[in-house]
């Protein structure tokens, strides 16, 4: 059995941070980058899951 992640966000860019929201709930921010093979990422602290939007995809160059 798949235990669902979370939060799931839709992101356009291929590098994104999590802080894990403000205050008490909050943690380190963490920079992450998004597999190209899998087009998600988990944060390791909050498991909050970024999925790339391909269609309205930035290189982050």
């Amino acid at each position: 059995m798949t235990i669902a992640p979370p939060e799931t966000q839709t992101v356009t860019r291929w590098k994104v941070a999590c802080d894990g929201g403000e205050g008490a709930l909050g943690h380190p921010r963490v920079w992450l980058t998004i597999p190209h093979d899998t087009g998600f990422v988990e944060c390791p602290y909050c498991d909050k899951r970024f999925v790339i939007d391909r269609e309205h995809a930035h290189d982050d160059h």
